[in-house]
């Protein structure tokens, strides 16, 4: 019976702290997860949406984004968050393991938004000889960027439609045949 009347006491504590969680307050900014269609096209910009393939909606990402560090050279360079990410593909494709750093640009006064994420990807694909269907890579980390335009959806709540790609813009040999992915993310902000 007493343990029943401490749960009951801590139920409501333990539903605060899932709108305000202290321990991560100050660290993390935002956690996002998503849903994308794999390998929609090879190109690192997102211009040839002709040219896409969304046939294959098979990959989900989780997306940690920090808060940025009050430090002179962020401030410089446009107060970027650092972001840990992965894009795991449930078909048996390749998936990524990203860490980057993610602009964020508001539009005016409106509850829309652009970002930008620069960072490197570690991917689990094949670097060479890859057969039908998948990416040679040509080195284990390639660079990866990330496109988006989100909206604001609540204080706390975000969604982003984003273009992500890597490849080694040629430095691992010939093998460079990039992965791009595009999806929706959504974000819980703290």
């Amino acid at each position: 019976m007493a343990a029943i009347m401490l749960l009951g006491a801590a139920l409501p504590t333990a539903a605060q702290s899932l709108y305000t969680p202290e321990p991560f307050a100050g660290i993390v900014d935002e956690l996002r997860f998503g849903l994308h269609a794999h390998q929609v096209h090879h190109a690192a910009l997102p211009f040839m949406v002709s040219d896409w393939d969304i046939s294959r909606v098979e990959d989900i990402s989780f997306d940690v984004l920090f808060t940025s560090p009050d430090l002179d050279v962020f401030r410089w360079i446009g107060s970027p968050r650092p972001e840990l990410g992965t894009t795991i593909n449930l078909a048996g494709r390749d998936s990524l393991l990203h860490l980057g750093l993610t602009w964020h640009l508001p539009v005016f006064d409106t509850p829309l938004f652009l970002e930008g994420t620069l960072g490197a990807a570690a991917n689990n694909g094949y670097l060479t000889g890859a057969p039908a269907g998948r990416q040679n890579f040509g080195c284990r980390v390639n660079f990866y960027q990330r496109y988006g335009v989100g909206v604001n959806l609540s204080e706390q709540a975000t969604a982003t439609v984003t273009y992500e790609h890597t490849s080694n813009n040629g430095w691992c040999g010939e093998a460079n045949d990039g992965l791009s992915n595009f999806g929706v993310r959504l974000g819980w902000k703290f």
